[in-house]
């Protein structure tokens, strides 16, 4: 509601619905279960197209021409290796706390390579001093990650290779092994699903950070700040931990129910935005079905435990919540597809970050275009404060 005299609207909390901006990167169509990229469908890419195709989608506007995808690939993969500034503190900061937190950890590595090259300010930098940062972010972001994790597992970093796409390079360095084309194929598709989705929390933080005229990095790190909460990318793993607490098949049910009866959320089932299954959990299960046609019989009961939840968990939520449409997200099969292919548990949110980095900064180069600051109001509802007393 306008107030007379003011600029005050009320809006939804959350901003939930609210038109905040335009954008031509992509959008999220809830209530029909689809999202796109451009003019094109996300899932569609991701069963037809590379993760550096997509890329270039994000970066240019438009996807590349065969002539195009070489050396766009190789550009990435010049950007691939770690800084040289970055490689004699990598080991504190992998080392620091008592838990591994890699989000943490890539925040503050991007930090030191935004300060040690003198990234500007958007507002200050030419288009293609930006496009050249967030190439750099984006291709740089899987290597630090996956180094973090090594050095904290006591092992050592494992170099990109030139050769090799994101996706495969992502595995290798993570695990330290050669990927199978199964396991390459399925992250790759998953890596091109979860690249953007629409204004979500980091998203919409990358966006207010980049409005101030602040560098890319530190629009960016806000972005992974928004990212780590378990209410957003920081899910894959706890939706894992629900399948280990209930363990068989005989107590989805009376796990279920306790968790709501106590208010509880499920971690992997609801969205903030999808009235429908999300299509991403749509395409992630039919990779693990792909996935158990090659598994070893633990990973083959991990996919046929999964279904089973799937089932009975949307069964439940619409008896005891109707017409509140609760159904499988994202995280709940992202989990069960990277463990297939070798992924540890404490790098499910950052392979997911792996990819929506790109989105990030293409999202930052967007509103970098914008001279309007990204200013909202509250309010207020603490105690009253005195009346102003009238000048004379």
């Amino acid at each position: 509601m306008a107030v007379a005299g003011d600029e005050r609207i009320d809006v939804p909390r959350g901003l939930k619905g609210v038109v905040v901006t335009t954008t031509e990167l992509g959008d999220v169509r809830g209530t029909e279960g689809f999202y796109h990229y451009r003019q094109y469908s996300a899932i569609e890419l991701a069963r037809t197209r590379s993760f550096e195709d997509v890329w270039f989608l994000f970066v240019h506007g438009r996807l590349p021409a065969a002539e195009e995808r070489a050396p766009f690939a190789a550009e990435i993969a010049r950007l691939r290796v770690l800084p040289e500034e970055l490689r004699p503190v990598l080991r504190s900061i992998a080392m620091a706390g008592e838990r591994f937190d890699p989000l943490a950890g890539l925040r503050t590595a991007l930090s030191l390579i935004g300060a040690a090259r003198n990234l500007p300010p958007l507002w200050e930098s030419a288009p293609q001093r930006r496009a050249a940062d967030a190439l750099l972010v984006g291709a740089v972001t899987p290597t630090i990650l996956a180094a973090l994790y090594r050095i904290r597992a006591g092992a050592e970093p494992v170099e990109p290779r030139e050769d090799l796409s994101t996706a495969a390079n992502w595995l290798r360095m993570v695990t330290g092994k050669e990927p199978g084309p199964a396991a390459v194929a399925a992250i790759e598709r998953y890596l091109i699903a979860t690249i953007d989705h629409g204004f979500n929390a980091s998203t919409f933080t990358a966006r207010v950070i980049a409005s101030s005229g602040a560098d890319l990095v530190s629009a960016v790190a806000g972005a992974i700040g928004a990212f780590s909460g378990p209410l957003h990318g920081g899910a894959p793993d706890r939706a894992l931990e629900a399948l280990d607490e209930i363990g068989s098949p005989e107590r989805i049910d009376s796990w279920v129910r306790g968790r709501i009866a106590a208010g509880d959320r499920i971690m992997g089932f609801g969205h903030a935005v999808y009235r429908t299954e999300d299509p991403r959990a749509v395409m992630l299960a039919e990779i693990a079905g792909e996935l158990a046609e090659h598994a070893d019989a633990q990973g083959l009961e991990l996919v046929e435990f999964a279904a089973a939840v799937h089932r009975r968990v949307t069964g439940i939520l619409a008896e005891l919540k109707p017409g509140r449409e609760l159904h499988v997200n994202v995280e709940f099969y992202a989990g069960v597809v990277m463990q297939l292919c070798g992924i540890p548990r404490s790098m499910f949110t950052p392979t997911f970050t792996a990819s929506r980095v790109v989105g990030w900064c293409a999202n930052i180069l967007e509103q970098a275009e914008d001279t309007k600051i990204i200013r909202p109001i509250a309010r207020y509802t603490g105690p009253r404060p005195p009346r102003p007393v009238p000048s004379a």
